[in-house]
């Protein structure tokens, strides 16, 4: 199994021939350029985000924690937020990503599982699109590719480890096709990964820049624009509701209570009986 050097190592090399490939061959701007970059690097690292305490897990989550809110300040001035707002918002999801989401991960993950998959693949991606939300829609194609191929060169060079020679051929592992791969063993972490890459797709083309693009992708838009604004209903009718299901909730407590108290009430009286007034048994010449 490839260590996490030759990982990091291989996808650095990966990005810096997508960026220099983008701004000599395309004129891509250069800071996207070295963006993708980086993107490319770091999502070498992404896979091993299931193997538990390490290097891999440790930085990949400082990378994001520090990363990601920076790449929100754009959609939250659109949002109209104040610089105050972004600031505690920021420091909110940097210690969500730091500590929530590390906390899931070591104690919800298995090495090898579903992260080592194409869904997960696919979800970076489309996170990667979401918060790279600057610049024309190629741009926003290149950086999420970037995340692809970062991500991908992990997998392929775990698959390529578990081939070794044996003698004039080849020998496959145990692990080979345990990285490649579309589904893991465990149901709930499939159903899990492909309910996040649904929701991840509906919020891309949620994503106002399909509106302009052509009349296909204005539709698909469209249709994930009423599904967010179906959610956003739903959320706010349970949110209205949720008072006076509380009080109810309460009402039922006190209701149990009360009944409670009162069998209580009757058994008391019972167990106090004295001792005397109980008959005792008798024999058959009637003798106690």
């Amino acid at each position: 199994m490839p260590g996490f050097k030759i990982h990091i190592s291989g996808s650095t090399i990966l990005g810096v021939g997508y960026g220099a490939g983008a701004l000599i061959l395309y004129d891509v701007p250069l800071p996207t350029c070295l963006l993708a970059t980086g993107l490319c690097s770091v999502s070498g690292m992404l896979p091993d985000l299931d193997s538990g305490p390490g290097i891999p897990l440790r930085e990949s989550l400082s990378f994001a924690a520090a990363f990601v809110p920076m790449l929100l300040f754009d959609r939250a001035r659109h949002w109209g937020w104040t610089h105050e707002t972004m600031v505690l918002a920021g420091a909110m999801l940097y210690l969500f990503i730091r500590f929530g989401v590390g906390w899931f991960l070591r104690h919800h993950s298995v090495h090898r599982g579903i992260y080592h998959s194409i869904p997960v693949c696919l979800i970076f991606a489309g996170l990667a699109f979401l918060l790279c939300n600057t610049g024309a829609l190629p741009l926003r194609y290149y950086k999420a590719g970037a995340v692809v191929i970062g991500f991908m060169s992990h997998l392929i060079l775990d698959e390529i480890w578990s081939v070794e020679r044996s003698g004039v051929g080849f020998h496959l592992k145990s692990s080979f096709g345990t990285a490649v791969k579309f589904y893991s063993p465990c149901w709930w972490s499939n159903g899990l990964a492909y309910a996040a890459l649904l929701a991840v797709a509906v919020l891309v083309l949620n994503d106002p820049i399909w509106a302009d693009v052509d009349p296909a992708a204005a539709r698909l838009h469209s249709v994930a624009s009423d599904i967010v604004q179906d959610v956003d209903a739903n959320v706010d009718r349970v949110e209205t509701r949720a008072p006076a299901i509380e009080q109810r909730a309460s009402s039922i407590a006190s209701e149990v209570e009360s009944e409670v108290q009162s069998v209580e009430g009757r058994v008391e009286p019972i167990n106090s009986q004295p001792a005397n007034n109980v008959r005792r048994p008798v024999d058959s010449r009637g003798r106690y």
